[in-house]
């Protein structure tokens, strides 16, 4: 009996054209894919690969095969989700990836929504950045990508999350912040121009000095961090000045930093899921909880509430 495993490495290499892009789809080692193509081959018994040059193609054995492996995933997919529809969410499973933010704000009360209706289907979230994310849910591994994507932001770039072909809902738009200690006067980003900055990965770095040019400087970024908590705690040592969204504020809050909204459009948060509609049952009832959750978060009159923590002075 063919492997399903090995069938879905095969439909993702003819899907992308190569051992190394079907490897990075699947979210797999390239040794893996790899060795799940020649097990393939040996359980068919046929030639399913031909190498050219430094790559391989698909035979035609092969392509014949491919096609065939996406009609099989397809079916199993809605036989999944037609059992999930049978059983009325008594059973199931239902995955999720979301970027830290996020976990550390709106997706643990849709959780505990989701588990309090549903408790007996299994629930499971992956921490990974939108792009990761995204590609987690293109090979099979999650079923929904909680992803934000900024104003102009387009992929191929390859710091943004490729939407193509997805569905992705707004859940929420959230405001940007400038972050520096409570006693540097400043409320623009060009009042510090002269000062130490903090910057993300290479996507928040890439904003925060296009940011910054449109304010007629280049920060001297310094050090580099993708936790918030960490950029934080070196802003409140006095190590330089920082912009993060709303999001990372309300998940955590150093008593010592002063936080200032910054005008314009800040990060916009959608939830993505791949597939025509209906989504599964499953999936579907995450995607509500998710809804309700991210209503809750960074109400209006949030972004002032955030420029001041209780009990600290507001500086400058």
């Amino acid at each position: 009996m063919l492997d399903v495993t090995r069938l879905t490495v095969l439909a993702a290499l003819a899907k992308h054209g190569s051992v190394t892009a079907a490897a990075r789809a699947l979210h797999y080692a390239q040794p893996s894919v790899s060795h799940h193509l020649a097990r393939l081959e040996a359980e068919t018994g046929s030639r399913l690969l031909q190498r050219v040059g430094r790559g391989v193609r698909l035979t035609e054995a092969g392509r014949l095969l491919a096609d065939r492996a996406e009609e099989i995933l397809g079916r199993l997919a809605a036989a999944e989700a037609e059992l999930a529809e049978l059983a009325g969410l008594h059973t199931g499973r239902v995955r999720l990836a979301a970027f830290p933010s996020a976990l550390g704000t709106f997706v643990p009360v849709a959780a505990a929504g989701f588990t309090t209706a549903h408790p007996g289907v299994d629930l499971r979230f992956t921490e990974a950045e939108p792009p990761a994310a995204v590609r987690l849910l293109r090979g099979g591994e999650v079923e929904a990508a909680l992803i934000f994507t900024h104003p102009g932001e387009s992929a191929p770039d390859a710091s943004a999350p490729d939407v193509a072909g997805l569905r992705a809902e707004t859940l929420l738009d959230e405001p940007t912040y400038l972050v520096v200690p409570q006693d540097w006067p400043g409320d623009r980003l060009a009042d510090h121009a002269q000062r130490p900055w903090i910057g993300g990965c290479e996507r928040c770095r890439s904003r925060l000095s296009a940011a910054c040019a449109a304010e007629g400087f280049i920060p001297d970024i310094r050090f580099t961090t993708d936790d918030y908590v960490a950029v934080q705690a070196l802003v409140a040592a006095g190590m330089g000045a920082t912009t993060l969204p709303a999001l990372a504020l309300a998940a955590h809050r150093h008593p010592r930093v002063r936080a200032v909204p910054l005008p314009g459009p800040g990060r916009r948060v959608s939830i993505a899921v791949l597939g025509d509609p209906p989504d599964p049952p499953a999936t579907a009832a995450l995607l509500a909880q998710l809804r309700a959750a991210a209503a809750l978060t960074t109400p209006p009159g949030a972004a002032a509430a955030l420029s001041t923590p209780p009990g600290a002075a507001a500086g400058g």
